[in-house]
């Protein structure tokens, strides 16, 4: 049942992944965070969300957990169990008319994850902040079940890309490719929220230079792009990968005040000769 919900809320953000751009995207995904998460230790390391791909697959923690999307709200739930038990032929005005349907109404799952405090070493967000009514929740229930110097790696969509620019300004004239709920997230806004939540932001890197094509002839076409824009405009990737450790404020044992010392251990006695 979950899957199934998880299928009819983010359809098209599953189909757009099996387009070109779409395998071209989870291709530099998952070959940066084989790389990213190969040395990352501990105990447990959670994924949320895209199960298309296999994150964690390259990191040696003895517990890989994958989260699946958002259920349904529960009062929708039985609004359409009653609409159901009604009368077998739905009335219409017209022959034409479509029948009712209710819109996405969904509780975000990924703001209250059914894990405990401090229980999490690693936790995976691929392209889930910019797919949330509420990014910066999800940012604080991740530095919930992060446990102190726990690692959150997040993977977002660049608006300051051609992929971008393309969705921004020529989506209105020529129609938008990604799903109408991707609302791409800025590098510096994200870094804003990861200060203000005590995260340290200590590695990067962007990625997906290629303007989003429709095939693949035309992708291989601009393979070129990848080491120009790697050199020359790196901040302009299509997506970006980022790690961060959850950095907790509290005091340390360094050790007695030198004042203190021999009160609490005595005076040294004098040796007898």
């Amino acid at each position: 049942m979950l899957q199934n919900a998880e299928l009819q809320i983010h359809a098209a953000w599953l189909s757009w992944l099996q387009t070109p751009s779409g395998h071209y995207l989870s291709d530099w995904l998952q070959k940066r965070l084989d790389f990213m998460l190969a040395d990352e230790f501990g105990y447990f390391a959670v994924q949320c969300g895209m199960p298309s791909l296999d994150g964690l697959r390259n990191n040696r923690m003895s517990h890989r957990i994958l989260l699946q999307y958002p259920v349904i709200d529960p009062s929708l739930a039985l609004e359409q169990l009653a609409d159901k038990e009604d009368a077998t032929v739905p009335e219409r005005e017209s022959v034409n008319e479509q029948p009712r349907r209710h819109p996405g109404i969904w509780v975000d799952a990924f703001a209250e994850l059914p894990l405990a405090s401090g229980s999490v070493d690693l936790l995976l967000l691929p392209h889930v902040l910019e797919f949330s009514p509420d990014p910066h929740a999800i940012l604080r229930e991740a530095y919930r079940v992060l446990r102190a110097e726990g690692r959150l790696v997040v993977a977002g969509l660049n608006p300051w890309s051609l992929w971008g620019l393309r969705e921004m300004a020529l989506g209105s004239w020529f129609g938008n490719r990604l799903p109408p709920e991707c609302h791409m997230i800025a590098l510096g806004r994200l870094r804003d929220w990861m200060v203000l939540l005590e995260f340290e932001m200590d590695r990067g890197r962007f990625g997906c230079y290629r303007p989003m094509c429709d095939s693949d002839m035309w992708l291989k076409r601009w393979a070129w792009a990848e080491a120009a824009g790697d050199r020359w405009w790196p901040i302009c990737g299509a997506s970006y990968l980022i790690g961060a450790v959850k950095r907790s404020k509290s005091m340390r044992w360094v050790g007695l005040v030198p004042g203190e010392r021999r009160a609490m251990f005595g005076r040294p006695q004098a040796a007898r000769i």
